[in-house]
């Protein structure tokens, strides 16, 4: 959000942090000029003052989706008194369109507004009135995961981008674990994946074989991708999905405690492939504490 001029904030978490030092790096190195720095205030601001900023942000963002769905909601109400003709399809490509939009400021929602929640609710109804009209089931549709063979797996050389933590570290403790146990680990810039050879794959990455796939991140679509199955991993899933996607969807207490440990060894590790080989030797631990 812009707070003055060309300075913005931006709520902390460990992949803003790093999405930021790699941004002005590449700033830098293309003879531009930037800087990010961690505060914990902003002088003569409250914190409250500052939630209020980005909601009111938001808040905008979500009226102008809330002006198209008037229409859409007068339009399903008129097909279910039987007062205008059918155009069912026509709503689905709409109310599809709307819930992206509405995902896409949700993504940027970070304190949770109550209009982000009241829209919420309301598309939901939207939606499940359009869908009971047509028949269909008002599940979102969501991109079925491809699933794929263990036996081509094996052996690989498997690549994801520098400073791993959380969803990488799980992402690499499961690849050898159940996935391809004499797996190798490397670390790439993401505009290399274009020229990986054939055995080499590439996971948690933009454009990667593995990586995020709707709401799930790359540890949930890799157990999808290999149907992979049990009581421990659903429980490590949804520790990976509160602390990297960060949607509340799963209350987990020890994942903070895991947050911590995994911050710890990335101040602590020497290269990225020390912190990435601890890593994995955490969610060892965790998953044999729940098998």
């Amino acid at each position: 959000m812009q707070l003055k001029g060309t300075v913005y904030i931006l709520p902390y978490n460990e992949e803003h942090y790093e999405f930021f030092q790699w941004l002005v790096s590449e700033i830098v190195s293309l003879g531009g000029e930037g800087a990010f720095a961690r505060v914990e205030a902003i002088e003569n601001m409250e914190e409250r003052d500052i939630v209020d900023l980005f909601n009111r942000q938001r808040e905008e963002e979500y009226g102008q989706i809330e002006k198209g769905i008037d229409e859409l909601e007068r339009r399903a109400n008129s097909i279910r008194q039987g007062s205008e003709n059918p155009g069912i399809k026509a709503l689905l490509e709409k109310v599809n369109k709307y819930l992206r939009e509405f995902d896409e400021v949700k993504r940027k929602d970070f304190f949770a507004s109550n209009a982000g929640i009241r829209l919420e609710k309301r598309l939901k109804v939207i939606e499940d009135l359009i869908k009971g009209l047509s028949g269909i089931d008002s599940k979102r549709s969501v991109p079925a995961v491809v699933v794929k063979r263990l036996e081509e797996y094996q052996g690989k050389r498997w690549v994801t981008r520098k400073r791993p933590f959380v969803d990488r570290m799980a992402s690499a403790w499961l690849i050898r674990k159940f996935i391809d146990e004499k797996a190798t680990f490397d670390f790439i810039d993401e505009e290399e994946l274009k020229a990986l050879g054939k055995d080499v794959v590439a996971f948690d990455a933009m454009g990667a074989e593995f990586t995020h796939q709707m709401d799930m991140c790359t540890f949930e679509v890799l157990i999808k991708s290999f149907r992979l199955k049990s009581k421990a991993l659903k429980n490590i899933a949804e520790i990976v999905h509160e602390l990297d996607i960060k949607d509340d969807r799963h209350k987990k207490p020890e994942a903070k405690g895991v947050e911590e440990i995994l911050i710890g060894i990335r101040k602590t590790a020497k290269d990225d492939r020390q912190a990435l080989e601890q890593g994995m030797v955490v969610f060892e631990m965790l998953y044999a504490s729940m098998a």
